[in-house]
């Protein structure tokens, strides 16, 4: 997502004053009701994905209230950086002079804290070092991480380092711990939430940490580049979503085909294994764990069931956020001639 999407809503957002009415447009069901005082065409609404109807809310909460400053996942969204699902609520910043308080789908936080702000479009929002580590401190760290590693991948100049200083530099101490976790583990590497999310459970379950972006073989074939690979067993892991095989990027056969061609020449470059997970193997974490076990992976630690199980509860109602796929990813899906 770039600046220009970012700095409008993903539909047309009506308010209330260009309306003659906006009630009988409701009971038709021609007009949805975004925000107070602010409407969307029905259809419109309906077609968007969860994370953009997200979008759409907050936008239209910056137009109710031109001043706000959105923090949390409204000030990801408006950095064009992962959000999960569709949050519902519009987080808005204030400072500690006001009492927290939720209205109208608003939650206001507030903190004697200072916080960088930047713009988009004229909305306000946390900058994205503070989001990042506003997110750390307060969320799952699954769904933290997949945001810091987002935030890296945008090349915004943000280095780990200041990250973790801002974290440290904090005179409040609450979700500092959770935090450290997350920002030890901030990688540009991952290349879609999927990969940061997978990297946690890998974890989490026992695995060894992967080497991430790796190309196996003649660096002239650019499509052989595995997602994690483990060089001591020679096993690579995919994560793939569920967007490479829904018919957006070629009929399924063929991409299938594709995929097996490529496997093909991952084992002619060395790998012994090639493990293909989505999301629902990832959130599950059993039937992953099986996968790598059969392929050879060894366990090196404990499981810890605690992350597990919130993830699968932080996760369980939230559909995934649309993966984030460059062209660069989707290359490796087309026909690649074998070495000759």
């Amino acid at each position: 997502m770039n600046e220009h999407d970012i700095a409008r809503s993903p539909i047309a957002l009506i308010p209330i004053a260009e309306l003659r009415d906006a009630s009988r447009g409701v009971r038709s069901g021609e007009l949805t009701r975004v925000f107070r005082g602010v409407y969307a065409l029905s259809d419109e609404w309906t077609a968007l994905a969860p994370w953009d109807r997200y979008a759409a809310r907050v936008h239209a909460a910056a137009l109710r209230h031109p001043d706000s400053v959105f923090c949390l996942e409204s000030a990801s969204v408006l950095h064009g950086l992962p959000v999960f699902g569709d949050p519902g609520t519009v987080h808005v910043l204030s400072d500690d002079s006001s009492t927290s308080r939720v209205s109208g789908g608003v939650l206001v936080h507030t903190t004697s804290e200072h916080r960088s702000i930047d713009t988009a479009g004229g909305m306000l929002r946390t900058t994205v070092r503070d989001t990042v580590i506003d997110l750390a401190r307060s969320r799952h760290n699954a769904v933290a991480l997949a945001v810091g590693d987002a935030a890296l991948r945008q090349e915004t100049g943000i280095a780990t380092a200041s990250l973790v200083g801002e974290n440290e530099s904090r005179a409040s101490s609450r979700g500092r711990r959770r935090a450290r976790w997350v920002l030890d583990r901030v990688s540009p590497s991952a290349e879609s939430p999927l990969e940061s999310v997978d990297r946690a459970v890998l974890e989490w379950l026992g695995f060894p940490r992967p080497e991430l972006q790796v190309r196996l073989g003649d660096e002239a074939f650019a499509g052989d580049r595995v997602d994690k690979w483990w060089p001591e067993m020679r096993i690579a892991g995919e994560g793939d979503g569920d967007l490479k095989y829904d018919g957006r990027y070629g009929e399924h056969n063929t991409v299938m085909r594709e995929r097996h061609a490529r496997d093909a020449r991952l084992f002619e470059r060395g790998a012994r294994a090639v493990v293909h997970w989505g999301w629902a193997e990832a959130i599950a974490a059993t039937p992953l764990r099986a996968m790598l076990l059969s392929a050879g992976l060894s366990l090196i630690g404990p499981e810890d069931s605690a992350q597990l199980f919130s993830l699968r509860r932080a996760l369980r109602s939230s559909p995934r956020p649309r993966d984030f796929t460059p062209a660069t990813r989707l290359q490796r899906y087309a026909a690649v001639s074998s070495p000759g």
